[in-house]
């Protein structure tokens, strides 16, 4: 009865560290895994966080043993030699993705809510985690990344500063270019863009190829304006009497020489609904919505810095305490926008 009393009392230390380190895991994991606003404000940090602590709560329960010093470094070395054997084992994709996606973060090249191009995928980017990058694509679906592959690959982040946005058409030797760049300038600037310009591709056997260029200042509506600058272009070339139609099609049907194929009926205008012609707001929610908790975060970190820089003002020069009290309303609204942000749920 001594000896098993003696050796409940022993294992004590050991009972009481393996259930403290359940409760820290999983309170762990409920905070930093499990809940949805830390899990999409600080992705990186929470897996990190939950990987250390894991390893933590491994060589507590190792140093609670009730086993002499020798066994207890034979057990270090042991753990050792398996977490070398995972990385070893997993280096191509577990610990190759951590680094990819540490680099990423260092290099800065995109953020939540920018539209990224790598490999066949396009769409805009909704999380960055420590193994992936999650887009959503313009059919509103979510495409999970690994790192290593947007490491490993070009990848095209469309600048928020705006764009340019180009259609190639082909069009006959009958048409003078002249009048081909004059009105393709005229569908760009319809399509709302700016600083439109044309090129001249390509002269081929029966046609000439056009690049027509627009600048798109409004990323947030680039698929929109895409669409919209290709309905202009029809729209201002069917209306000048200009046929889009290829000389190889013309030459194999017999139609009547003064045959023109342009839709019938038709009204032919420049007038463009964007929310008509493509919702990103409903295609792109995730994305969206991303982009802005980041906005108000960033917007919330300038107001506290400016709030600190006032302590150093001299209260002569300017009113100390009337811009304080503006900043700190500033920062209250700020925070209330990122937690509404923050539990609005997805429709």
């Amino acid at each position: 009865m001594n000896i098993s009393v003696d050796g409940i009392i022993s294992l004590g230390p050991l009972l009481a560290t393996l259930a403290l380190a359940v409760v820290v895991l999983w309170f762990a994991d409920r905070q930093l895994i499990r809940n949805k606003k830390t899990a999409e404000r600080h992705p990186l940090l929470s897996q990190l966080g939950m990987i250390a602590l894991s390893i933590a709560a491994a060589i507590a329960v190792i140093l609670s043993l009730p086993v002499d010093d020798s066994l207890r470094a034979e057990l270090f070395g042991l753990l050792g030699l398996v977490i070398t054997a995972l990385v070893a084992f997993a280096s191509t994709t577990f610990v190759a993705n951590i680094m990819a996606g540490l680099m990423l973060r260092a290099v800065r090249s995109f953020s939540p809510g920018d539209f990224i191009e790598a490999g066949a995928f396009f769409g805009k980017v909704t999380e960055r985690n420590l193994f992936h990058t999650e887009i959503q694509s313009e059919d509103r679906d979510l495409i999970t990344l690994p790192n290593m592959f947007l490491a490993t690959n070009p990848v095209k982040v469309v600048r928020s500063s705006g764009t340019a946005i180009n259609c190639l058409i082909s069009l006959g030797y009958d048409v003078p270019h002249r009048k081909v760049e004059s009105l393709l300038k005229e569908a760009a600037l319809a399509a709302e863009l700016e600083d439109p310009f044309v090129q001249i591709l390509e002269l081929g056997d029966f046609s000439i190829t056009y690049k027509a260029v627009g600048f798109c200042p409004d990323v947030q509506q680039l698929l929109s304006r895409k669409s919209g600058f290709k309905a202009c272009i029809l729209d201002v070339l069917h209306g000048a009497g200009v046929e889009i139609v290829s000389p190889v099609f013309q030459n194999q049907r017999v139609v009547a020489p003064d045959r023109q194929f342009i839709p019938r009926g038709g009204e032919f205008t420049t007038e463009l609904s964007v929310a008509e012609i493509f919702p990103e707001s409903l295609l792109f929610d995730k994305a969206n919505k991303a982009r802005r908790i980041q906005l108000l975060e960033e917007k919330g970190a300038d107001l506290k810095e400016q709030i600190a820089a006032l302590k150093d003002a001299d209260p002569q020069q300017v009113d100390v305490e009337a811009q304080r009290r503006q900043l700190e309303s500033q920062l209250r609204i700020s925070k209330l926008l990122l937690e509404r942000e923050q539990n609005k749920e997805e429709e």
